[in-house]
């Protein structure tokens, strides 16, 4: 096995969990490709890809880069992989692993053996999940939304743990892991795995305006998948503003942005003209009841003379003003 053995425990699911630290060589070692790290930066289809192919595209990666620099000036790893037993899966540390072979390659032997945490051979995928959890969504928090949402949707989906489950362990509210589900199943149905576009759709879906809107226009989420895609909504405060101004608004604006394609920009100055004349005509027609109303008359009755005075002379302001306006509306 290795030159030395610790034996530890780690608590998962409410059980201690044993496992024995040691040094492992790192050619016998495996990438774990369910690691939702390794799934968002690796996949690009439905089939899983080989060790080879998910050790080129870490080595893209500019983390990677960045820890090679790091253990080769630290003379190892400060933090041990965490490894499954017999099938010896790296379950967590995969880019830490990527950035140990590429070391060995100017020194096999100095960076033959890598630090391990070796987990039984039996624990199940439930406990594993959970320990990334812990890992990288209550814990460093080093992965981005659309990966820390990856493990509360497998453990979700696979596992059966409920949202009230997983909001107790994790100290979160379970409306909180709720939206993370549904944004995360939101891009598994329409095949966008691309970490940057999370914040796009869980605007999208946060919105209430949209929301109400959505069972009326089935054909709108499809639409904003291909305008995020294309790179037509380039921004995610742009689902926040304009495309939830636009859904709001409704009718023939949003009819327009979604069959005519590029048109983003051009129904939400629209929507927010049609907005502007809405509250326009709203604050006149509340002026009208008001001072059409008996109350107000008999308010006025009731006043001093001198205040009666002051508003007759607004009234006759008012007056002149109505019939400016009048004009404008007649040319």
């Amino acid at each position: 096995m290795g030159q030395k053995t610790i034996k530890n425990s780690i608590t998962l699911c409410g059980e201690e969990v044993p496992y024995v630290f040691c040094y492992l060589p790192h050619m016998e070692l495996r990438f774990y490709p369910e690691n939702p790290r390794i799934y968002s930066v690796v996949y690009t289809g439905d089939e899983e890809p080989s060790q080879e192919e998910i050790q080129e595209r870490l080595e893209e990666r500019d983390h990677v880069k960045k820890l090679v620099q790091s253990i080769k000036a630290n003379g190892g790893l400060t933090d041990p992989l965490w490894v499954r037993d017999r099938d010896f899966l790296v379950i967590e540390g995969n880019n830490r692993l990527a950035a140990y072979r590429i070391l060995s390659r100017t020194d096999a032997v100095k960076w033959g053996n890598v630090k391990c945490n070796l987990l039984p051979h039996d624990i199940d995928d439930r406990k594993i999940f959970s320990f990334l959890c812990q890992c990288h969504v209550i814990g460093r928090q080093d992965w981005a939304p659309y990966e820390q949402a990856g493990i509360i949707w497998r453990r979700y989906q696979q596992h059966g743990d409920s949202p009230e489950y997983m909001s107790k362990e994790m100290g979160m509210s379970s409306n909180e892991v709720k939206r993370l589900i549904e944004v995360y199943s939101f891009m598994d149905k329409h095949n966008d795995t691309a970490v940057q576009h999370w914040s796009y759709y869980y605007e999208y879906l946060k919105s209430r305006k949209i929301q109400n809107q959505r069972p009326s226009y089935p054909q709108l989420d499809r639409v904003i998948v291909k305008r995020v895609k294309s790179g037509e909504i380039s921004r995610a405060e742009d689902i926040r503003d304009k495309v939830t101004k636009i859904v709001g608004t409704g009718g023939q604006i949003l009819q327009t942005f979604i069959t005519k394609p590029k048109s983003l920009d051009v129904c939400y100055e629209k929507a927010i003209e049609r907005s502007e004349n809405a509250a326009l005509y709203r604050a006149l027609n509340k002026f009208r009841i008001k001072i059409g109303d008996l109350d107000t008359r008999k308010s006025l009755l009731a006043m001093g003379p001198r205040n009666r005075q002051k508003c007759k002379f607004e009234l006759n302001k008012i007056k002149a003003s109505i019939s400016r306006l009048l004009k404008v509306i007649d040319k």
